[in-house]
């Protein structure tokens, strides 16, 4: 009877040990794997949200002065695809016969007509003078490319120049023209970087 006893005694401390630790070391796998499907969902998330929702470009140049500067980092939104005047837009070089992306600010869309007093410096919208004291001093266009004017926008595009009049490459000239709104890349919203320039851009 007691030799029975013995045969259903619990099992040995030894035996229960070995038992947690094997428990123990199965949660911290399960864990880590957790944790790397987790980081893995927010890397996803990231590249996503900065290639479809929002893009992070360096100016180069000084086309967009006084309100960029070569060096800023933008936030550009890339959703909203209703352009308008006044917006500043990234531009694929895809669009123009440039390489590179360039920044611009949108003067006029589809079916507008632009013309260019050079010799007032001051560019015309439909007809009426417009008003860029909001951001840049009224009467600086003077600069004449290989555009000639008066032009009207075609459908699906915009005409565009760079805030520093004197230096900008844009749609004064035919390397750049009118800009296909399939090439643009998005709205620019803010300046992010330098901190010290941190806030919403001139518009």
């Amino acid at each position: 009877m007691e030799e029975e006893n013995r045969s259903v005694l619990p099992q040995e401390p030894e035996t229960l040990e070995q038992s947690q630790e094997d428990s123990g070391k199965g949660n911290f796998t399960q864990s880590c794997f957790e944790w790397m499907d987790s980081l893995g969902t927010a890397v996803i998330i990231v590249v996503l949200l900065f290639t479809v929702l929002i893009r992070v470009p360096e100016v180069i140049g000084p086309s967009m002065l006084p309100n960029l500067e070569e060096g800023d980092r933008v936030v550009v939104s890339c959703l909203e695809r209703n352009f308008e005047q006044n917006d500043i837009v990234v531009v694929e070089g895809a669009g123009t016969e440039l390489d590179e992306k360039i920044i611009k600010r949108v003067i006029a869309t589809e079916g507008q007509e632009v013309n260019i007093d050079f010799d007032a410096g001051i560019v015309y919208v439909d007809g009426e003078p417009l008003d860029e004291s909001s951001y840049i001093e009224n009467g600086i266009t003077t600069r004449e490319d290989d555009m000639s004017f008066p032009q009207t926008v075609p459908e699906g595009c915009v005409f565009v120049l760079g805030d520093n009049r004197e230096v900008s490459l844009d749609s004064r000239d035919t390397q750049v023209g009118m800009i296909d709104c399939r090439h643009i890349i998005g709205k620019v919203k803010l300046v992010l970087l330098p901190f010290d320039r941190f806030g919403a851009v001139k518009g």
